[in-house]
């Protein structure tokens, strides 16, 4: 690591003190991904000072101009600099050399020479000059609290993408974007040197994409009835949730995403996830019956037929998105494919068995493997998940490996091409840390670090096999991404974690490096207007008894910044407390505790988390806090993190919950003197569609109305201690607070089992928000 980088590290993961930049230490670079090869000299700077000039010489480029010109335009946007543009000017501050003839390894690579009062950046190409305009951007605001002149550090940078595929994945499908927010979504890509914006636009909740020759793809297929949040999106549940993407928006946001040298893959989703589409055309799929538009989320049954109708319609849909999309890539899907309806239909068994197949999975592939053709007729490259694998696939096929790595490892035994995109580590539907302020989401935690360790070199794979690893990809579904700042929060800034690993040598990954450079991204991010997950420096309070008081222990994910808290409620600054270690407050009453982490110049990394401490607090937890039960036998968990659906204004709870089996554990609950239990809930719809385990959700006997939550000591099957009936929660949509006294007095730490009774498969889940423990004392 080059000295300034040591330095700058050094300060910056001082861990909870505050400590100041030496005044005469050069200011350190810090690029995001980390170049090939970075050199900073051992003295000697570059002054940026406003009016200063950046120029293009070299060969005659109208791209050339446009990419320093946005460049001017981005740091004044961001560093608060005014530069000016003066074109052929050798002497300019800023060089943006393109020269074909340059030594320099790929098209997409530059050089960036920084002395002698300039900063230079040469390419072989407009995308190179591009990426090397990305950087010099960086060196520029690799202060993270700098505005207006900035001070360089002399040095030299040679750099070139590991992977030629950086890609993010973006669900339109369950949610819409609009065409504003894609095309800032498609700039902050760029500025993470990502080139490939996968476009996930057909799935069983809605068709985004205008197909001129089927109409009601869009007027009947991009609407659905408003459940669950979406209700709050529309106005109300009588207001559908609706968008599509007109053909002249598709070739604005085509046009726009090539001029930042990002190419826009298209995913027409088949034969499975068609519900939307059935809608339109009934006569498509196997059972003769108009489907809904889902409102559920999960896998459902509905596939178009596996005949030449069905691909004939395919045909002509990917001809309208052929001319649309100039990718040489064409996404088809091709995963979750359930053939219950296939297995269903006499006449889908009689063309299995006139065609000599073994199976319904055999009749799939064939029909991918037909439309694979279909493309390679027409130039194209079709693009499919690990599913695809077992179709006879056209030899140019290139898997999307979901299932972790093993699908890219078998697509480049056998030859093909693979994306690495595994799940659950690269599904940025997952949350960003365990913390209960995160928004809706999958529970498990993909969190910066996790991503960041990602090798996208499989061991198994030979030299010649591993060059078919085409590159890594971020997928960002958003069943639990009802607005473009939910968006926002799962994709940065976990972005920069995948974008250094796809595009850094894997002799620059580092994570100690990665995160002692975060600071000016995060700073860049603020700049840019990124609503980013502070997840991994945000504060997180840890609460233990001391006697009559409260001992508290302030860490974050990362074990980065300096910590400041204020006891009065006011917001922390750089100046007030810094945590040192833990500390004590009074438990008869209560202390607004407010903390923040800063970096140790002061920025800000993480906004104040806040938490009202006193006794009660130990005998507090939400559902964050709780665990989940065993599974019943024969029964099924799949835990998820679900939004509420009220109130339809402001901010609505986020219960985590096993939709499989709705029951929560409280373990080591202290219940000495503990008299009372009360319980938040919260009802919300059952809106999933998942066939394979819906058999096997857990219900269990109501004995009151509306069904109750139970508490039982010591395990689920233990003596129950009490019992709140939901009749009054089952009067509001709004969450709902019940208390019940125990039946006996209870000594020491035991767990809790709490079960709420019923069957969620009538409609309505009952999550459990908080429980709190109610002491004689209180």
């Amino acid at each position: 690591m080059p000295k300034t980088r040591l330095l700058l590290a050094a300060l910056i993961l001082a861990g909870t003190s505050c400590v100041a930049l030496a005044a005469d230490t050069a200011p350190a670079w810090s690029i995001i991904p980390a170049p090939a090869t970075e050199q900073p000299a051992s003295h000697g700077v570059v002054h940026v000072s406003a009016g200063d000039s950046v120029s293009v010489t070299g060969a005659p480029s109208t791209q050339a101009t446009v990419i320093a010109q946005r460049f001017i335009k981005l740091v004044a946007a961001t560093r608060q600099l005014k530069l000016a543009y003066a074109p052929q000017d050798a002497n300019a501050r800023i060089m943006f050399n393109l020269d074909p003839a340059a030594a320099i390894k790929s098209k997409a690579g530059y050089r960036i020479a920084i002395g002698h009062g300039q900063i230079r950046i040469t390419a072989r190409t407009p995308r190179g000059l591009f990426y090397g305009g990305v950087t010099a951007w960086q060196l520029l605001t690799s202060n993270p609290v700098g505005h207006g002149a900035a001070t360089v550090a002399d040095g030299r940078i040679a750099d070139h993408p590991r992977f030629a595929w950086r890609g993010l994945m973006l669900d339109s499908a369950r949610h819409f974007q609009s065409v504003a927010d894609i095309k800032k979504l498609i700039d902050w890509m760029a500025l993470h040197k990502l080139d490939v914006l996968h476009w996930h636009l057909t799935d069983d909740q809605g068709w985004r994409l205008q197909i001129k020759r089927y109409p009601k793809l869009t007027r009947e297929g991009a609407c659905r009835k408003a459940v669950g949040p979406d209700a709050a999106l529309t106005g109300g549940p009588d207001k559908p949730y609706c968008g599509f993407y007109t053909q002249d928006e598709v070739r604005e946001l085509v046009k726009y995403a090539a001029a930042r040298f990002i190419t826009i893959v298209p995913e027409i989703e088949m034969p499975g996830h068609a519900q939307a589409a059935l809608h339109a055309y009934p006569d498509l799929g196997v059972t003769g019956k108009r489907p809904p538009v889902s409102t559920d989320w999960g896998i459902n049954p509905w596939l178009y037929a596996p005949d030449q109708r069905s691909i004939t319609f395919l045909e002509n849909v990917l001809n309208e998105v052929m001319a649309l999309f100039p990718s040489k890539y064409i996404h088809i899907g091709g995963d979750e494919a359930i053939k219950t309806q296939w297995e269903a239909s006499p006449v889908v068994r009689a063309k299995l068995k006139k065609l000599g197949l073994k199976d319904m999975n055999a009749l799939q592939n064939r029909m991918m493997g037909k439309i694979g053709a279909y493309l390679a007729a027409h130039g194209r490259t079709m693009v499919g998940w690990d599913e695809i694998l077992d179709a006879k696939l056209p030899s140019d096929a290139v898997v999307m490996s979901w299932h972790g790595v093993d699908g890219a490892v078998k697509a480049a035994e056998q030859g093909h091409d693979a994306i690495l995109s595994p799940s659950p580590l690269l599904y940025l539907d997952h949350v960003n840390s365990s913390a209960h302020d995160e928004p809706a989401a999958r529970p498990q935690v993909e969190s910066l670090k996790d991503i960041y360790t990602f090798n996208p070199s499989p061991a198994s794979l030979t030299p010649a096999q591993a060059r078919h690893i085409l590159g890594v990809q971020g997928n960002l579904w958003t069943e639990y991404m009802p607005t473009f700042a939910r968006d926002q929060h799962a994709i940065f800034p976990r972005m920069a974690a995948w974008a250094e690993v796809a595009w850094s040598p894997a002799t620059a990954i580092d994570w100690n490096s990665f995160i002692a450079r975060m600071p000016a991204q995060v700073a860049r991010d603020q700049a840019l207007g990124i609503a980013y997950a502070d997840s991994a420096w945000a504060p997180r309070f840890h609460l233990a008894a001391e006697h009559d008081k409260i001992r508290v222990t302030l860490t974050n994910q990362v074990a980065r910044g300096a910590i400041h808290y204020t006891l009065d409620g006011s917001r922390p600054q750089p100046t007030s407390l810094p945590y040192t270690g833990p500390f004590t407050l009074p438990g008869d009453r209560t202390t607004t505790l407010k903390a923040a982490t800063f970096t140790a110049s002061g920025l800000e990394l993480a906004a104040p988390r806040t938490r009202h401490i006193n006794a009660e607090s130990l005998l507090t937890r939400n559902s964050d806090q709780l665990s989940t039960c065993p599974t019943p036998k024969n029964g099924t968990s799949i835990a998820l993190r679900i939004e509420d659906d009220r109130p339809l204004t402001g901010r609505r709870p986020v219960y985590k919950v096993d939709i499989g089996n709705t029951c929560w554990l409280w373990k080591n609950a202290p219940l000495d003197g503990v008299k009372r239990i009360s319980v938040t809930v919260g009802n919300l719809p059952f809106n999933y569609a998942i066939p394979y385990v819906y058999a096997k959700v857990t219900a269990r006997p109501e004995a009151t109305p509306h069904g109750e939550i139970d508490v039982h000591l010591d395990s689920c099957t233990g003596p129950r201690i009490a019992r709140l009936p939901l009749d009054k929660a089952a009067k509001t949509s709004l969450p709902a607070t019940l208390d019940a006294t125990l039946s006996k007095p209870v000594s020491g730490d035991h767990t809790l089992c709490l079960i709420a009774t019923g069957d969620p498969r009538n409609g309505t889940i009952w999550a459990v928000d908080t429980v709190r423990l109610i002491s004689s004392k209180h």
